[in-house]
């Protein structure tokens, strides 16, 4: 049934990642229509745009998302003994290469696994994980993100991560400076007549300016909310005590919001280190779900 789940998770994904890359091709044609008076244009910069960020995010995600969140790096076991030894087991058992290993100076518990595959992963864990955690809830954290890594969920976050930077962008540039291309476009639609093309046009770029990035969050938080149940089922499977996450999650839910996070790397941590309360577009199933679904495992 887990594979099952997993398979299906694959799929769903793919779907979400097609649906993005059409997301990122519509914000530039609306931002190619208010500043140059061209769709065409507009979606080949967009596709540019967002295969660039892709490409950096894919071949550096590592160094550019523990740069992001403020990590820094553990290289042997004397530096943090207890959590190198439980990445060094995980691993084992998960059967994928030995991760780097970081450390978030946070009093929020919290993790995230990161990179671009097994062989190029990262995880990290901030202070007050290690602090609050027993070894087998610390177990059942490192194994959700020995899951992620085993799954490839981390290079689907770092797409993900990647195409909503580069709507941010593309919005950025058409809610700011859409207005440059205001004169040829009145200029274009007098000698067209001002038809009703033109003035749907006009209403499409602006709609998509103001619910793109409402759209790409809810793509995140649908890639997102789909990785974790299926990591805390992965983590369950790995430790064979699903006891150990339980616990591990009901302190994670009590916990205060981190203080100097990334907010585009939120969906990557274990449980929201934005804040406690849920909201239509959050990257986090609620952790009661959560924690329900291991009961009944």
């Amino acid at each position: 049934m887990l594979y099952q789940q997993i398979q299906s998770n694959k799929r769903h994904t793919i779907v979400l990642l097609f649906v993005f890359f059409i997301l990122v091709a519509l914000v530039g044609a609306a931002v190619g229509y208010l500043l140059l008076n061209s769709l065409e244009t507009g979606v080949v910069a967009a596709i540019v745009i967002g295969a660039i960020y892709t490409i950096i995010m894919v071949s550096n995600s590592t160094n550019v998302v523990m740069a992001m969140n403020h990590g820094h790096e553990i290289k042997n076991a004397d530096q943090a003994p207890e959590l190198w030894h439980t990445v060094e087991d995980m691993a084992m058992v998960a059967q994928v290469p030995m991760p780097r290993v970081f450390i978030i100076d946070d009093d929020s518990p919290n993790a995230f696994a990161t990179g671009n595959n097994p062989e190029h992963s990262a995880v990290a864990a901030t202070t007050g994980l290690l602090k609050i955690m027993n070894r087998s809830e610390l177990e059942g954290v490192i194994a959700h993100e020995m899951s992620h890594v085993r799954n490839y969920d981390i290079r689907i976050s770092t797409i993900a991560l990647a195409l909503a930077a580069a709507i941010t962008l593309l919005t950025n540039i058409g809610g700011n400076w859409w207005f440059w291309g205001s004169g040829d476009r009145r200029r274009n639609d007098d000698r067209n007549g001002g038809g009703g093309l033109q003035i749907l046009l006009l209403v499409f770029s602006i709609l998509m300016m103001v619910l793109a990035p409402l759209a790409a969050a809810a793509i995140q938080m649908a890639i997102s909310r789909n990785r974790e149940y299926l990591a805390d089922a992965g983590s369950a499977e790995l430790t064979r005590n699903p006891q150990g996450l339980i616990s591990a999650l009901r302190k994670l839910g009590n916990a205060q919001p981190m203080k100097d996070v990334d907010s585009s790397s939120a969906a990557l941590y274990i449980s929201n280190p934005l804040k406690n309360k849920e909201s239509l577009f959050d990257t986090h199933p609620p952790i009661e779900e959560r924690i329900d679904r291991l009961e009944k495992m």
